[in-house]
């Protein structure tokens, strides 16, 4: 059986005993029905992990001792920003998990003209929470120890303006510049992608107004999900540890 990872928002140190949370706890009694004795791996966002093992289990309550701190670090040299426009369904959860997986740094949720959301500010939170959940939930999967920032939901214009050391990409199927002859600087590429519909011929002005560089993956238009996780692919397949 392989062995569950576990995040614990909480700082974690070699011989505690830690109770984790509530969510753990029903995911590990409830859904894996594990024993007491069974082997651990948490982590926490420090950028280690720890090996433990289960020292109480109940269907509402589970210890853990922690026996081990491993430094283990598989972060991508290339540090990625997507800045991914909003859409409707479980598109948005669908990028954050598999960007998370592939290695970007951090993600911002953008709200555009043709975003498809209309929503009030405690909506939009509760939004923000259930898309960290989503990235907590993709680490625990591929073995990450550094989760990656989830921003609130931007405005578009807020956003495209932020300063930054980064190059940045727009990706547009219309574009003159192929993606694989961009040259990406040592301090990453901060990617945008447009929501379902894509971006409006003012929003790509307003883009190389702001100094980003418009790109095309491929003649075909793709879905906005299907943009943001090819890009980040060729990323890092072209720069990073793909």
């Amino acid at each position: 059986m392989r062995t569950s990872r576990i995040f614990h928002p909480q700082p974690l140190s070699v011989d505690s005993q830690i109770t984790l949370t509530a969510e753990a706890t029903n995911h590990l009694a409830n859904v894996l029905r594990v024993k007491e004795q069974q082997a651990v791996v948490l982590f926490n966002g420090d950028g280690n992990e720890y090996s433990a093992h289960l020292s109480e289990v109940s269907k509402r309550k589970v210890v853990a001792t922690i026996d081990a701190k491993l430094s283990i670090s598989i972060e991508s040299p290339l540090n990625i920003h997507l800045g991914q426009g909003v859409s409707r369904g479980d598109r948005m959860d669908w990028v954050i998990q598999k960007s998370v997986e592939l290695g970007v740094s951090e993600i911002t949720p953008l709200i555009t003209e043709r975003c498809g959301i209309k929503l009030n500010q405690q909506r939009w939170q509760k939004k923000h929470e259930q898309w960290q959940k989503v990235a907590i939930s993709a680490c625990e999967q591929c073995g990450r120890n550094v989760l990656p920032q989830i921003h609130f939901p931007t405005p578009f214009n807020d956003w495209i303006n932020l300063s930054t050391n980064q190059i940045r990409l727009t990706l547009h199927p219309r574009a003159e510049q192929a993606f694989r002859h961009v040259s990406i600087p040592p301090t990453g590429a901060r990617l945008l992608i447009g929501p379902e519909g894509g971006f409006t011929d003012q929003e790509i002005y307003q883009t190389e107004q702001s100094g980003f560089y418009t790109v095309q993956l491929g003649p075909r238009v793709l879905r906005t999900e299907t943009a943001a996780i090819s890009a980040i692919t060729a990323l890092q397949a072209i720069h990073g540890d793909l």
